[in-house]
């Protein structure tokens, strides 16, 4: 396996989790995405910068940033779906 390279990440993300309400941390199932993967969503749907120029901001080519974004949207559905906490992990 190739060795991955490190993303360009241009906001701070604060928060570690996000949780269903009213459940304990400690009962549920644990999806876990990393900054880079919120990157590519905050770039994209919040940004709202188009493929081709979110991926050169990130410093990894087109066909990488939509592989990653397809990732993370599957990650974040199903932590949805199977109602998960999400925890943000920052890549070192």
């Amino acid at each position: 396996m190739r060795q991955r390279f490190r993303r360009r990440v241009g906001y701070r993300f604060n928060d570690t989790y996000f949780k269903p309400r009213g459940i304990p941390l400690s009962d549920l199932s644990e999806v876990e995405i990393t900054d880079e993967e919120l990157e590519t969503l905050r770039l994209r749907y919040i940004e709202k910068i188009d493929q081709q120029q979110a991926s050169k901001m990130m410093g990894i080519s087109q066909s990488q940033y939509q592989r990653d974004l397809t990732t993370v949207l599957e990650k974040i559905t199903k932590a949805f779906m199977q109602g998960s906490a999400i925890n943000i992990k920052k890549r070192e």
